[in-house]
């Protein structure tokens, strides 16, 4: 690796994890850290398995291909977010630094990419190009769970973005295959 290469890598860690510090402090307030906890429970699964089961109930038969391709989103997210994170054993940004503020539990170990960002944005992404409507809600969801994961002292601000590309990446493939 170039010199160049080192010195840029530097300067964007240092900024991603001042970002982190400067978010994470957020959690400070009472009604911000409580608010991002309810979204990132949400986002372990409840949300995303509320709204399968809302499109099975209501669009019945209609229903089963968008799931179908919602769940194999997920899943094919799974393991690569698991394989990831195994990979590259990046630390959570409280373990590296003790003025990063948690008050999330972690699901695992590691810190990238984020798994919950990766699932709400392909989960997002092939609901809303079969139910274009659902973008009203999704879309805020999907943000909000993804700034959780840094307000909450468990992720860096790239884990997240890795995390929404992963997932964008993985639904569009799926969508390319209907």
């Amino acid at each position: 690796m170039s010199n160049k290469m080192r010195i840029y890598l530097s300067r964007m860690h240092a900024l991603d994890s001042a970002v982190c510090v400067t978010v994470s402090h957020t959690n400070q307030y009472r009604l911000i850290r409580d608010w991002f906890r309810l979204i990132s429970r949400l986002g372990d699964g409840v949300f995303w398995y509320g709204l399968m089961l809302a499109i099975i109930l209501t669009q019945q038969a209609n229903g089963i291909q968008p799931v179908l391709h919602m769940l194999a989103a997920g899943l094919t997210g799974t393991l690569i977010y698991k394989w990831l994170k195994k990979a590259t054993h990046r630390p959570r940004p409280f373990q590296v630094r003790q003025d990063v503020w948690v008050v999330g539990k972690p699901l695992d170990r590691f810190s990238f990419p984020s798994g919950h960002t990766l699932h709400a944005v392909a989960f997002s992404v092939v609901a809303m190009h079969y139910y274009p409507q659902l973008a009203i809600i999704l879309m805020p969801f999907t943000l909000m769970v993804a700034m959780s994961r840094v307000i909450l002292g468990l992720h860096y601000p790239s884990d997240v973005l890795a995390g929404a590309s992963i997932g964008y990446v993985i639904a569009q493939l799926y969508l390319m295959l209907i």
